[in-house]
């Protein structure tokens, strides 16, 4: 069992340096990049499982019907192991107009979604931010033009980053990354002894009003010791799993 309330404890650029560790994917890939925001940085990280949804705004759906198809993707809530992150790509570039607004968060969360992702805009942004419901952009517009979704429950890209349904995520201020499904269970107790490793050499730095060169590289090679441990420890977990 995966605790996502205890992974939320840790920001993402810790999840990230614990899963360069497990060398299962390129210290390149697997998180979106900086065209990806936050539209609430002070909200605690966000973490639950993709479903995913292309979208379309730039011209009038087949049938007509405005944000058609939300009905069935919240029904895909349910076959989530855990709470929805709601995800779009937005496939008019650039965006036409604003992938959600208030209606939309309040709908995605009274279901239980803990967030939502696009690589289109919102808005309604001063009605959404007092929900405490995050959502990550590439901007944000006043007009919802012709929202629709053309297609549910498929890989989606967001700012370089592939997303498929159901993938563990993890986001916050910092960006966003695909959680690796064969770290997630031991990956917030590995961000516990990360943040010890890298406490050492930030203990030695505020404990000190004359730090040595000397000693701060005692403490470097102490916080790598530490930090080579966790990743031999991923290195065996992941090797164990069938």
């Amino acid at each position: 069992m995966i605790d996502l309330k205890g992974l939320a404890r840790f920001d993402t650029p810790t999840v990230c340096n614990v899963i360069e560790l497990a060398g299962l994917r390129s210290k390149a890939s697997g998180y979106a990049d900086s065209r990806l925001q936050a539209c609430f940085p002070g909200l605690p990280s966000m973490v639950g499982y993709a479903t995913t949804a292309t979208f379309r705004s730039a011209m009038p759906p087949p049938d007509g019907a405005a944000y058609g198809g939300i009905e069935e993707q919240l029904e895909t809530f349910a076959n989530l192991p855990g709470p929805a992150v709601v995800v779009f790509q937005d496939l008019d570039d650039p965006p036409a107009a604003a992938t959600f607004g208030e209606i939309l968060c309040t709908t995605y969360q009274r279901f239980g979604a803990v967030g939502l992702v696009t690589s289109g805009t919102g808005r309604d942004i001063q009605m959404v931010e007092p929900l405490r419901f995050p959502c990550f952009v590439t901007g944000t517009q006043g007009a919802h033009g012709y929202c629709h979704f053309p297609q549910l429950g498929i890989p989606v890209r967001v700012c370089g980053l592939v997303i498929r349904p159901g993938d563990l995520l993890h986001g916050d201020r910092n960006g966003l990354t695909v959680v690796p499904p064969e770290i997630a269970p031991v990956l917030e107790r590995e961000c516990d002894a990360f943040m010890m490793a890298e406490a050492v050499i930030l203990d030695y730095l505020k404990g000190t009003d004359s730090p040595k060169v000397a000693q701060f590289a005692a403490a470097r090679k102490e916080c790598g010791r530490q930090i080579r441990e966790i990743g031999a420890r991923l290195s065996a977990f992941v090797s164990k799993r069938p």
